[in-house]
């Protein structure tokens, strides 16, 4: 089961802010090409960032805790998904914030 963890905790993620979405109605997921445009170059330089971090060797993956599939380079599928799960939960809680508090900005 902790081969899980990191996918259950990219589910948590999702499953905590999806209230935003539904009862604050941000619309973020139903602007979706808005969303992955902001996403995209994210996940590009994160992406890099790792795979050159683990080609050197600052920093590994514990399989115990992983699904197992990896892209090229190592790099685990979890990682990829966390650097789109992570950033599409905060763009979301900052319209669902803007939304109540429009003066924020």
């Amino acid at each position: 089961m902790s081969h899980l963890t990191y996918v259950a905790l990219l589910a948590a993620c999702l499953l905590a802010t999806l209230p935003l979405e539904v009862f604050l109605r941000v619309s973020v997921y139903a602007r979706w090409k808005q969303l992955v445009f902001t996403l995209i170059p994210v996940c590009a330089v994160f992406v890099v960032w790792d795979l050159v971090a683990v080609h050197l060797g600052w920093w590994s993956y514990d399989a115990h805790y992983l699904v197992g599939p990896t892209l090229p380079g190592r790099l685990p599928i979890e990682e990829v998904l966390f650097f789109l799960v992570v950033p599409a939960c905060a763009v979301l809680t900052y319209e669902a914030v803007l939304a109540r508090r429009p003066g924020w900005r």
